[in-house]
């Protein structure tokens, strides 16, 4: 077995270490004998990379770099459209998260157009909503929890699953008690830490999901790994924040 994996733009898309999601997806792979091929996607890369990726990897970006990733993933819009509806997996983190949406209104009520794939917003609304965040998800794994950082000034709406219920911290908005959203193989959230190294099996989901879709599987079993440190880590966020 083999995966296609997409680090999209990783020399801007980096905030908070979210290169560590590529790495943790890479060695999962390597520790269980799936041959990892990872592809970076920067300014000068030909589209048809992406059209043979089974994951994609949208890392997050301060608002400057969110502006230039913009224009160049305005090029991408109706591509990245029809591979999320075919289903390839996507993780997209923070600013990666709010380019999905339909605009992004900021503190001078000024709108600037997102991607459109999905239909959400986010609107600057004073202070910025930063710490750890503890989150229990909607999605059918065990363990529930899910741990991470989170620093953004936006607050995101949307009527989509979300990620998970908020047990700490902020979440998309610091109301609705929401974080992120889930549709079809897209998980888009704020937690930043990175996210996959400790959680893995949020890691696992992603993989798993990947693997079924490629070789059209209906359930694939996955050799179990020694998560100690992972989970010892895990669990170090949620006794200390929880």
């Amino acid at each position: 077995m083999e995966l296609n994996i997409v680090n999209m733009f990783p020399e801007a898309l980096n905030l908070y270490g979210d290169r560590g999601n590529i790495i943790t997806l890479q060695k999962r792979c390597e520790w269980r004998g799936i041959k990892a091929n990872i592809v970076e996607y920067s300014f000068n890369s030909n589209q048809e990379i992406l059209k043979t990726a089974d994951i994609i990897l949208l890392g997050g970006a301060s608002d400057r770099e969110q502006a230039i990733m913009y224009s160049q993933l305005l090029n991408l819009k109706d591509l990245l459209k029809s591979l999320i509806e075919d289903g390839v997996c996507l993780l997209a983190i923070c600013g990666g998260y709010q380019l999905l949406g339909e605009a992004y209104i900021d503190a001078n009520k000024r709108v600037i157009k997102g991607l459109g794939i999905l239909d959400f917003y986010t609107r600057s609304e004073g202070k910025r909503l930063i710490g750890n965040i503890v989150i229990e998800t909607t999605l059918d794994i065990f363990p529930k929890t899910v741990v991470g950082y989170e620093n953004h000034g936006g607050r995101t709406y949307h009527g989509f699953k979300p990620f998970g219920n908020v047990l700490k911290g902020s979440g998309n908005n610091g109301r609705d008690g929401f974080e992120g959203l889930i549709y079809k193989n897209v998980i888009a959230t704020y937690l930043h830490g990175p996210l996959l190294p400790k959680n893995p099996h949020i890691a696992d989901y992603i993989l798993k999901r990947a693997l079924e879709r490629k070789y059209a599987l209906s359930k694939l079993e996955f050799q179990k790994l020694d998560d100690e440190l992972e989970y010892m880590a895990h669990n170090r966020v949620k006794e200390l924040y929880m």
